[in-house]
């Protein structure tokens, strides 16, 4: 082989792997940039002046504190069985409402010691089949397959947020008040009432999904 002909094979080997590294990189990363881990209750970069993951993380936080400390869960006798009643949401954010309740409840199950015990009603079509299944011999019973094991509430736990916007040419700004409640099953007296309130001033709030 001639030394031009040399050369020109070495500067295509040399410009085919350049490509197939450029190749490669694009397919790692298609957009330029990787994405940055964040703590949930860290403010992040990208944000708007509604409610964040930051807002859920301290609201259901002090809840969970607060419930725990009121009589009638810190002194009852037994545990008492509660049951989540969907949260109202009077904002003009379309969040999940009741990732609230369902934090709220995870933090109680898992640091509360048995303090409370939630019921799972939200997942009644599913025990209800279960229960038919061993009242007509088809699975196992375990114990009398007539008796009602099914366990009444105590209390429901619910909530309802709610804002005020303000819009200048200055920009947004949004207020936030998050109001839970225990209510007595029984009674419905309110034994338990707990706010918590966020304002936050920006360009625009964030769009949700």
């Amino acid at each position: 082989m001639n030394l031009s002909k040399y050369r020109s094979a070495a500067i295509n080997l040399a410009l085919a792997g350049l490509l197939s590294g450029c190749v490669y990189e694009k397919e790692t990363h298609p957009n330029g940039v990787p994405a940055t881990e964040m703590r949930p209750d860290e403010a992040g970069f990208v944000s708007g002046t509604g409610i964040e993951s930051q807002d859920l993380v301290a609201v259901t936080d002090k809840m969970s504190r607060s419930i725990l400390g009121t009589p009638q869960i810190a002194n009852a006798q037994g545990r008492p069985c509660i049951v989540l009643d969907p949260v109202k949401n009077d904002t003009p954010f379309p969040i999940n409402k009741d990732i609230f309740l369902t934090r709220i409840r995870v933090q109680l199950n898992s640091k509360a010691a048995g303090k409370v015990t939630f019921l799972a009603r939200d997942r009644m079509e599913a025990l209800e089949k279960e229960r038919d299944l061993k009242r007509s011999g088809q699975v196992t019973a375990g114990a009398d397959p007539n008796a009602v094991e099914f366990k009444g509430a105590d209390f429901f736990l619910t909530g309802t947020l709610q804002s005020i916007t303000t819009r200048t040419s200055a920009g947004r700004s949004d207020y936030v008040l998050y109001v839970f409640q225990l209510i007595d099953a029984r009674t419905s007296e309110i034994v338990w009432e707990d706010s918590a309130e966020m304002k936050k001033q920006g360009l625009e709030d964030a769009a949700y999904r």
